[in-house]
């Protein structure tokens, strides 16, 4: 088999890996190391998962996501129901700033619009969001503004990045400048460069990070 062909397979292994997953439900091709995820699935999780199954495949470069969701079958929650379920879900997690955020639904798309104080906050609200019944698609628009001028220390995001046993043997080069983060350097997959970005944006006093990260088969070899 070419390396299209071996990275088809692989991918559709990591799918049908995942237990919510029905391999016969997602559709996989590849074309130099870029992989594009079609089909139809009935939660907007399941269609998270699938494409984190293939991210996290050695010596994919990038992903492209048209699975849909459809609920045909289902109960359907209208959106009235999908907004109030949000909001509740926000209400109960400690690492959602509830008072901050904006919640628009329509024909069960998501739109998250405010400001928070973390990247955590950003994401957590967005999983909170993503496991909800009804929930097609979330456009997380969330904008991140820190309180602190306190510049980065660049030290400190690479050894936060050698304590991760996923991109720790990586060639993953840091360079900061004030606030905001630069990554160059190569992984072997695209969830290591995935990974080395959220380490880098979770850092305190970080407002921005650049991933310029390759991912490459040769990282696989050297390893």
């Amino acid at each position: 088999m070419n390396k299209n062909e071996t990275l088809q397979k692989d991918v559709q292994d990591a799918i049908k890996w995942e237990p919510s997953l029905k391999a016969a439900e997602i559709g996989v091709i590849v074309a130099s190391g870029i992989v594009t995820l079609t089909g139809t699935v009935d939660s907007y999780t399941k269609k998270n998962r699938a494409e984190s199954a293939a991210k996290n495949v050695v010596g994919v470069k990038a992903v492209v996501e048209e699975i849909k969701v459809n609920f045909e079958g289902q109960d359907k929650n209208s959106d009235q129901e999908i907004a109030a379920n949000i909001l509740s879900a926000f209400k109960w997690n400690w690492d959602v700033p509830n008072d901050c955020i904006k919640v628009k639904v329509e024909s069960g798309w998501v739109t998250l619009e405010g400001e928070v104080g973390f990247n955590y906050q950003k994401e957590a609200a967005k999983k909170a969001v993503s496991e909800l019944v009804g929930v097609k698609n979330v456009a997380n628009n969330i904008i991140v503004t820190l309180d602190t001028q306190d510049d980065v220390e660049q030290k400190d995001i690479e050894r936060a990045l050698s304590l991760n046993w996923s991109v720790s043997n990586q060639d993953i080069v840091v360079h900061v400048v004030g606030n905001r983060v630069t990554l160059n350097g190569s992984v072997a997959s695209l969830y290591q460069k995935d990974e080395a970005g959220r380490i880098a944006l979770n850092a305190p006093g970080v407002w921005d990070v650049q991933n310029d990260i390759e991912v490459s088969y040769d990282r696989l070899r050297m390893n």
